[in-house]
């Protein structure tokens, strides 16, 4: 008989699963970016991504209790809407994983970069891929050992930044009040730059749905994944909100000696150099970790796509005899991370969200889809839940995904036209169902390893 996974999970489990994922302290790490394209109304840009988010919560909890598997957006938009369809939105999502790692090294390298002027840039960032995709390649699962930990580590280093920055604004520095309008309203910020700032800022949120690949762990999944996805999506918002808006106290409006690094220079303001270093440290770290739990990632869901011929078999369907690992698609994610040394942070997240906000469009309307359907079947579902909600929170991913860099979005169709000949070529000019994904070998791997 096959070995199965263990439901032991409870929603506390997979909350704390779900925050860790989201790795709080990236909203320092991104801040002077959101900041600088809000004009210092980072906390207002925020609360957009956070109603966005909790829209299109709604939505993926809908379906993952409707389809109690992995999968995620892929599988729901397949279920619901069409083969192809959800072919293309997986095609979506695998840009987003491509780029993930790659941001989250720039990310690290740009605040190292910055703490050691005298040392390149590019030189943080190669060191970074190399000892990531070198752990990979070996099989070392260190984000899995270290997930807790990270996440404790975060909270304490986050407090401390909150505390000390009150005690910084109770002196009389930055606007001098706890209370103040100004995070929100910013200096000459207009709707189209807090908008432009919230589709940066969603990136900070990215992975709240990936506790659905929980699901074969988790006691009464279709109870307690939805909750879960609600609850990490709230949660995290309100501590980006929370943070953002200390911050922007601390530093009213958005201008920085280098945007990409303003937290750490803030977190020598308030603490001292002492503390600047411990945070430096702190998002070094978690920046490595969640880079090293990203990468396995993704190359987990390009050896699914070989193994299932979605993709090449011989190539991404290959694993290393002796490591057991998936060495091209390792050293592939490694290759991509290198084109950070060309890049900036605002550009290389919105590559990230152009497939995210694609795949949070379709998996809110792959609700209204399944409403429909199970309307024709004769069975009635609520036309708030799954018809009002979901299309809220598509026609705001939709302007969100608008409000991209420009060449996020170049880039992103073109993606999605080399999706669409390669799915030509895949069903015989659509002549044919595309391949399907099993998920279900590496499930317990994933659920473990994703930060």
């Amino acid at each position: 008989m096959e070995p199965t996974l263990k439901r032991t999970l409870g929603l506390r489990s997979v909350v704390l699963f779900g925050l860790a994922y989201l790795t709080p302290l990236i909203v320092l790490g991104i801040f002077g970016v959101v900041a600088e394209t809000t004009r210092g109304a980072s906390p207002s840009a925020y609360l957009i991504a956070l109603v966005a988010m909790l829209f299109t919560a709604f939505s993926y909890g809908k379906m993952a209790a409707a389809f109690p598997v992995a999968g995620s957006a892929y599988t729901y938009v397949r279920r619901t809407v069409d083969s192809r369809v959800g072919f293309l939105v997986g095609w979506a999502v695998l840009l987003d994983y491509f780029f993930l790692p790659m941001v989250i090294w720039l990310i690290g390298g740009s605040y190292l970069s910055a703490q050691f002027p005298g040392v390149p840039s590019w030189l943080w960032i190669v060191a970074f891929v190399v000892l990531t995709s070198g752990l990979n390649l070996a099989g070392i699962k260190v984000a899995d050992r270290a997930n807790s930990v990270l996440m404790l580590f975060q909270v304490l280093v986050l407090a401390f930044f909150v505390l000390l920055s009150v005690g910084h604004l109770v002196g009389g520095a930055g606007v001098g009040s706890l209370f103040d309008l100004t995070p929100f309203t910013g200096t000459g910020a207009t709707l189209s730059t807090v908008a432009a700032g919230a589709a940066i800022a969603a990136y900070s949120f990215l992975g709240f749905d990936a506790v659905t690949t929980l699901t074969e762990e988790t006691i009464e999944p279709r109870r307690t994944i939805p909750r879960a996805i609600l609850l990490v999506a709230l949660i995290g918002g309100g501590i980006f909100v929370l943070v953002s808006y200390v911050t922007q106290l601390v530093h009213p409006g958005g201008a920085f000696a280098d945007s990409s690094s303003a937290a750490a220079e803030i977190a020598e303001t308030i603490g001292g150099s002492l503390f600047g270093a411990v945070f430096l440290a702190g998002l070094v770290v978690a920046q490595f970790t969640s880079g090293l739990a990203a990468q396995a990632s993704t190359t987990r869901l390009l050896y699914a796509m070989g193994r299932d011929s979605v993709l090449p078999r011989r190539v991404f369907g290959y694993l290393h005899p002796r490591f057991r690992t998936p060495v091209f698609s390792i050293l592939l994610t490694g290759l991509v991370g290198l084109i950070a040394v060309r890049m900036d942070v605002a550009t290389s997240t919105s590559f990230i969200n152009f497939g995210a906000f694609t795949a949070f469009t379709f998996v809110n309307l792959a609700v209204i889809a399944l409403y429909l359907r199970e309307r024709r079947e004769g069975r009635r579902l609520g036309p708030v839940a799954y018809v009002v909600a979901p299309a809220i929170g598509a026609v705001i991913d939709l302007w969100l995904l608008t409000q991209l860099d420009g060449h996020a979005i170049t880039l992103g169709l073109v993606w999605l036209a080399v999706g669409v000949v390669y799915l030509a070529y895949l069903t015989r000019l659509f002549r044919v169902p595309p391949p399907e994904i099993d998920f279900s070998e590496q499930q317990g791997s994933e659920s473990a390893s994703h930060a």
